[in-house]
């Protein structure tokens, strides 16, 4: 018994010893370039051409997995998760993308997602839209709180591969397709300050438009205001 005692005490000990699995790390993105035009790929006919992504290796990732979407039509691809750090895909071409890799490990249900970066696949044109805006603060569902004014900021930033960025302008209501237009800051603007109602959710968007008249639509956000600070 004192013998059975004693083994069970040293597995226990083993066992405690053990390193628990460590969540995997976010990959960090290298090709095609945030913001740019990618003019590496392989034509395969008139329309389509063949990408190549990279990305970093990161920490405690086994597997990594490719997702990428079409920004003019929302439609997103999720690729077979890979151990390789690329992959290769048919895009359209002229269309801008949007790209993420998501790392997973083995041993754990965790997964980390890299950031979100935006390119255009070569095509003919010779002029852009600029990319949608993307939404700083606030979190978007998450709440926030009004200051003394009663009023909150909304931040974003853009990005255009001709640069040629003029102005946004920002939509925000308490309907979940908002059409009120509350500003229409400069190129040099990135944030403005919204007045708003406590216990109240409102919805918001940034429209982007170049000197060439050219727009895009960053999507709709939302947030809950809670209180005052």
């Amino acid at each position: 018994m004192k013998q059975l005692l004693t083994l069970f005490f040293v597995l226990l000990i083993i066992a405690c010893g053990k390193d628990s699995p460590k969540p995997p790390e976010a990959a960090k993105l290298s090709f095609p370039a945030q913001n740019s035009e990618c003019t590496t790929g392989i034509s395969l006919n008139n329309t389509t051409s063949q990408v190549e992504f990279r990305w970093l290796a990161a920490k405690h990732a086994d597997t990594y997995q490719l997702k990428f979407t079409n920004v003019l039509t929302n439609t997103s691809v999720t690729n077979t998760p890979t151990e390789a750090l690329s992959v290769r895909v048919p895009l359209l071409k002229g269309v801008p993308y949007q790209w993420t890799i998501t790392t997973r490990n083995n041993e754990t249900q965790d997964i980390a997602i890299s950031e979100a970066w935006y390119f255009y696949n070569a095509g003919t044109q010779t002029t852009f839209p600029p990319f949608p805006a993307q939404i700083s603060e606030p979190v978007s569902g998450g709440s926030v709180s009004r200051d003394l004014n009663n009023e909150v900021t909304l931040g974003w930033t853009g990005a255009d591969v001709d640069n040629d960025i003029a102005s946004y302008e920002v939509y925000l209501d308490t309907v979940s397709n908002p059409q009120l237009l509350i500003a229409s800051p400069s190129l040099s603007i990135n944030e403005i300050q919204a007045s708003v109602e406590a216990n109240t959710i409102y919805f918001w968007r940034v429209v982007t438009i170049d000197r060439e008249g050219n727009t895009s639509d960053s999507g709709t956000y939302s947030f809950r205001v809670i209180r005052y600070y």
